[in-house]
């Protein structure tokens, strides 16, 4: 936490993540000076936490609500609630013969012989997915007229039902949305006013049936979720006299305003976990670290994602709700269709409060349930009775029993302890440093499942890559992680407690748009595709024009979904245009043959290629204002200079506690522990350790 003397004419922006366990605020004023707070979330309300926490933020400045020029968002509030269950009461309208396509889904599940596996339960109930008479066909011709009686008794049977939510998907409205317009407008006049509709012409206009219609579902199971949040965020703000633009992260790591959130809920599934890997990819830049793998651990979860040539990657292939989000096309079918743009992020439960359980066979499991804020770990001393990974890692020496965000919260390690020795030591005959070092392995081992869903499954070998932790536990495991896939080198950014609040202030306004487009590359001519991206930038040109965006300001980056002649999934893929908005179709196979042989390790120069959507991205820059924001690396631990006792594979050592300040320009053997306001880093046995001039801690190991 950094102490800055105000300046009356500062202007702060400020990024607020919130996680399952804290809230992160970090603070950038106009004058280069920049302060970090981290609060427990309040479930309950978490408006009012955000906003303490903002407050408190600003306190440290001596500045006020009206010194705010930007609140930039991440939630997982979406993911939450796809997670639990605990969106809308949603009803879906679809074309005759098209009831069950979200039961039929695809053929394809998780573990290919498990016997057992039951797939999960559609987010709409059977007798709320009604049929209504038409057809269009996939040119956009219509076949059958809409038949509008056919649309008034699904209203009346939703009406019935008390809907909060309706979600329309008819067959090939991505090739003519009239049909879906008009059964829109009749639910409209029909239903409550506060009844969500969503459209998949809307949400998106691409081909596939099963995933338009579970990506719309989605959107509308949580709309009524995401529109009551907002609204109570946005009265929190108000009443605290913050007046200032709010923005809100999307799954693809750009922002939109809060307005068009409340529309598209389905944009947020990964809000929170895509700021930290926009935050590392511009890091990595100004480092000229061109390859570098992301691990945030939080308190709930742990995120990973690849950064290849600085660059961030997307996927329109993904889902939610099956344990660990991921886009694997390797491990597919255990959760709900998402094919909307997504950073490509596998997420896991396994956190600082994921509860550690031993099984009747004497298994230790750690995650995926989690203690979060309320109550938390036992070691919180908050009331919390089941051991958890913090717990765990309090007893081995590795966090300060002094507390954690600056002593702000107390860590009670004598509880610790006796809920360890009670519930997992006793039971599986061990003492308690081998039964927390198990559990800290465990965890750790399940993270691995995150880095190689985002390397070893896309065909890129970890080892070429360095580790880039962050988050409040990510620099604890960095290094036994890193170990695990004999990775050499971890990078621990400034603020790594907060980063992905900081990559929050980091990231551009992206507007996206898609159309389908299924046509064989070998019989279609550059000009017609060009015709559809003009179009395409005009609409979305005319959108940021009525957000107050100049023109001038806008970039707009082209991408086509290409695939084999035969294949299941498509590859996006970026449209080598040059400045006349112009292309060579060589130039674009070439482009997503290079990237197909990178992912599965051939190409197949005898098959065609197909384009399934095109894709288009305007993206407008929002750099931070003024100087080059100051890195703090001031001692900020009572403990620093001093030793603690820490457990590290096979015994104890007395291991020295340091700041970042101590190892600047210096490197260091381990054992050692970095201790900050937000994060501590654990160097454990065989590893060194600096930090360099731009204030990163580099891990490498010897």
């Amino acid at each position: 936490m950094i102490q800055a003397t105000r300046d009356a004419a500062c202007r702060y922006q400020i990024g607020v993540d919130i996680g399952g366990t804290f809230t992160d605020v970090i603070a950038l004023g106009t004058d280069g000076s920049i302060t970090s707070h981290k609060a427990l979330s309040t479930p309950d309300d978490y408006g009012r936490g955000i906003v303490a926490a903002i407050l408190q933020t600003l306190a440290q400045f001596g500045a006020g609500p009206d010194s705010i020029e930007r609140v930039v968002h991440a939630t997982t509030v979406a993911t939450n609630a796809i997670l639990e269950h605990r969106g809308s009461r949603v009803g879906l309208v679809t074309t005759k013969g098209f009831r069950d396509v979200l039961e039929m889904r695809r053929l394809r599940i998780p573990e290919m012989y498990a016997l057992n596996w039951k797939k999960p339960e559609p987010l709409v109930s059977r007798e709320l997915r009604l049929e209504v008479d038409e057809r269009i066909g996939p040119r956009g011709e219509a076949w059958t007229e809409l038949d509008e009686a056919s649309v008034r008794r699904a209203g009346e049977k939703l009406r019935a039902a008390g809907v909060e939510a309706v979600s329309i998907s008819l067959l090939h409205s991505y090739a003519n949305p009239a049909h879906e317009q008009r059964v829109a407008a009749i639910l409209k006049e029909m239903l409550d006013a506060h009844v969500f509709v969503s459209c998949s012409s809307d949400v998106l206009p691409v081909i596939r049936e099963y995933e338009r219609t579970s990506t719309t579902v989605i959107n509308a199971f949580l709309g009524p979720t995401l529109e009551k949040y907002f609204s109570s965020l946005s009265a929190h703000l108000m009443n605290a006299g913050i007046t200032a633009p709010l923005q809100v992260m999307k799954s693809d790591g750009g922002i939109m305003a809060v307005q068009t959130a409340m529309k598209l809920p389905a944009y947020l599934i990964e809000s929170g976990p895509a700021a930290g890997v926009i935050g590392a990819g511009r890091l990595s830049q100004t480092l000229k670290l061109s390859d570098c793998i992301t691990l945030d651990m939080g308190g709930t979860t742990a995120k990973a994602s690849i950064v290849e040539n600085g660059e961030v990657p997307r996927t329109g292939d993904y889902e939610v709700g099956a344990g660990i989000n991921l886009s694997s096309k390797l491990v597919i079918g255990g959760g709900y269709s998402l094919k909307l743009p997504v950073i490509d992020i596998s997420e896991i439960g396994a956190g600082g409060g994921s509860l550690v359980t031993v099984d009747d066979g004497g298994l230790l499991h750690v995650g995926p349930r989690s203690a979060g804020s309320v109550p938390g770990p036992v070691a919180y001393d908050l009331g919390g009775l089941e051991p958890t990974f913090t717990d765990a890692v309090v007893s081995l020496g590795y966090l300060s029993p002094s507390g954690i965000a600056g002593g702000a919260l107390a860590l009670n390690a004598g509880k610790a302890r006796d809920v360890l020795q009670q519930r997992i030591a006793d039971p599986l005959s061990i003492d308690l440093q081998q039964a927390a070092y198990g559990i800290f392995q465990v965890a750790c081992g399940t993270m691995t499942r995150a880095v190689k869903a985002v390397s070893t499954f896309r065909g890129r070998d970890p080892r070429d890559f360095a580790l880039f932790a962050f988050g409040g536990n990510g620099p604890v495991v960095a290094a036994h992680v890193a170990e695990i896939l004999e990775m050499k080198k971890i990078i621990i950014p400034p603020h790594p407690g907060v980063f992905s609040a900081y990559g929050l202030l980091l990231s551009d306004v992206v507007h996206e748009m898609a159309q389908g487009y299924l046509r064989s590359l070998a019989r279609i001519d550059v000009a017609d595709i060009r015709q559809h991206y003009v179009a395409m930038e005009n609409e979305l040109l005319q959108s940021l024009r009525e957000a107050g965006y100049a023109d001038e300001a806008v970039q707009f980056t082209w991408l086509a979904d290409l695939r084999y002649s035969g294949q299941a999934h498509e590859l996006s893929t970026k449209v080598p245009v040059s400045q006349d908005r112009t292309f060579a179709m060589a130039e674009l196979i070439e482009a997503f043959e290079t990237e197909h042989e990178k992912t599965y390790g051939h190409r197949a120069k005898a098959d065609a290629v197909e384009c399934v959507t095109l894709r288009i991205a305007a993206r407008v820059a929002m750099q931070s204002k003024g100087a080059q924001h100051r890195i703090n690396l001031t001692s900020s631990g009572s403990q620093t200079g001093k030793t603690r006792s820490a457990f590290f594979r096979d015994r104890v050592y007395e291991t020295p506690i340091v700041s970042r300040a101590d190892l600047q320009g210096c490197k260091r053997s381990g054992p050692m522990i970095v201790e900050e306001y937000d994060s501590t880093c654990v160097v454990p046995p065989g590893w060194s350790v600096m930090v360099d001039a731009s204030g990163v801690i580099n891990l490498e190991k010897e």
